[in-house]
C-alpha cells in the first residue's frame, strides 16, 4: 500500500482531516485527535503508525516489522517499519479499527438546535 491510498482511505472516514506535523509526518485526525501517521520520509522509521486494541497490539508486535510505536507504544500504537509490511485488507482493517477507538473516546458533541427568532432562553 502506498501514500495516496492510504490517505484516500483514511480521508474516507466521517470527520476526519489530514495536518503534516513534525517535519514529515502525515497525521490523519478525527476531530483533532489522530488516529494514524504516515511518515513521508521514505527513510523514516516507523513508516506507519496506528492505534489497535490491547489483544492486537500483543498479536502485531510479535511481527516481523511491527514494533510499539515510539511515545506512544504504551497506548497500543504500533509502528510498522514499511508500508508493505502486511497487506491491503489487513492494514485497512487495522487503520478502520484505529478510526473506530480513537473516535469512541471523544466526547459527544451535543447540538441543540434553536427554532429561528429564539434567544434559547424561552423568551421570544
Amino acid at each position: 500500500m502506498d501514500i495516496e491510498l492510504i490517505r484516500t482511505y483514511c480521508l474516507s472516514f466521517a470527520e476526519t482531516t489530514e495536518k503534516l506535523q513534525w517535519g514529515d509526518a502525515l497525521c490523519f485526525k478525527v476531530r483533532g485527535k489522530i488516529f494514524t501517521v504516515a511518515s513521508l520520509d521514505v527513510d523514516s522509521v516507523p513508516r506507519l503508525s496506528f492505534k489497535c486494541t490491547p489483544d492486537s497490539f500483543a498479536e502485531l508486535t510479535e511481527r516481523e516489522g511491527i514494533a510499539p510505536a515510539p511515545y506512544v507504544g504504551r497506548y497500543q500504537w504500533v509502528g510498522l517499519e514499511s508500508l508493505d509490511t502486511l497487506g491491503v485488507r489487513e492494514l485497512k482493517e487495522l487503520m478502520a479499527t484505529s478510526y473506530e477507538l480513537v473516535a469512541a473516546k471523544l466526547p459527544k458533541k451535543a447540538v441543540r438546535k434553536r427554532a429561528p427568532g429564539r434567544r434559547g432562553d424561552g423568551v421570544a
